[in-house]
């Protein structure tokens, strides 16, 4: 993929999370702390943001930095945990905190045990499980 169609697609991506969380441009680079005229250059694919402006976007917006850094070219994707993050940061029916705790949750359950976010609690002592 070129870089020009890399920026494209990472402007529209933090787009996207700016319209989710009910952001306006401006309001977004208030909270970001840069300049109106450069979140917008960024947004459209204009100029690459160094990690430092990606990370305060990704503060500001209540995501993972991480999830901007991969989209960026800058870090690499977890094998399988970007689907996984993308679903939770694409869904428009949660909000941004509870988007934040998926994720967290998510990322904190073990790989070779990520039944531990579903395995039903042990029983009590003296308690027998009762079979399936």
């Amino acid at each position: 993929m070129s870089e020009n169609v890399a920026l494209v697609e990472l402007g529209g991506f933090i787009r996207d999370q700016r319209r989710q969380a009910r952001l306006s441009l401006r309001k977004l680079s208030e909270l970001a702390g840069i300049s109106n005229p450069y979140l917008s250059q960024i947004e459209r694919g204009l100029r690459k943001p160094s990690a430092e402006i990606l990370q305060a976007i990704a503060r500001a917006l209540r995501i993972s930095a991480e999830t901007l850094y991969v989209r960026a070219g800058i870090l690499e994707a977890r094998d399988g945990d970007s689907d996984i993050v993308d679903d939770i940061l694409r869904d428009t029916t949660i909000t941004e905190r509870q988007k934040q705790v998926l994720i967290e949750i998510y990322r904190s359950c073990p790989r070779s045990a990520a039944q531990c976010l579903w395995a039903p609690p042990a029983p009590p002592p003296g308690l027998r499980r009762a079979p399936p």
